[in-house]
C-alpha cells in the first residue's frame, strides 16, 4: 500500500466522499473508474466499500416508518442545501 492510501490518507477522504454515490449509480463512468482503481490498490477503502454496501443492504430491508409532519420537506431542504454546498465547492477548484 502507498503512503497515499490508508485511514486518514487524503486520496482515501476523497474516495469516502463519494461512495454512496457511487454505490447510487449517480457518478459518472468516469469517476466511477477512478473510485475502481483505487479500490483494486487500497485494501482500507475496499473493506469500506464492501461494509458500506452492506449497510446499504440491511438498510433496505427495515420497513418504512412514517415520519413525523414536516420532518420530510426538512430532511430534502438540509439535502439540496448540502448538495450545492458540494457543487459549489467542486466548482471553484482548479
Amino acid at each position: 500500500m502507498s503512503a497515499e492510501h490508508g485511514p486518514g490518507a487524503q486520496r482515501c477522504r476523497e474516495m469516502f466522499a463519494r461512495l454512496s454515490e457511487y454505490i447510487d449509480g449517480e457518478l459518472d463512468p468516469e469517476i466511477c473508474a477512478v473510485i475502481e482503481g483505487h479500490m483494486d490498490d487500497c485494501a482500507p477503502c475496499e473493506a469500506f466499500l464492501e461494509s458500506l454496501r452492506r449497510t446499504v443492504d440491511l438498510a433496505r430491508d427495515l420497513p418504512p416508518h412514517e415520519l413525523p409532519e414536516g420532518v420530510a420537506r426538512e430532511l430534502v431542504e438540509a439535502y439540496r442545501r448540502t448538495r450545492e454546498s458540494r457543487d459549489s465547492r467542486e466548482s471553484d477548484s482548479p
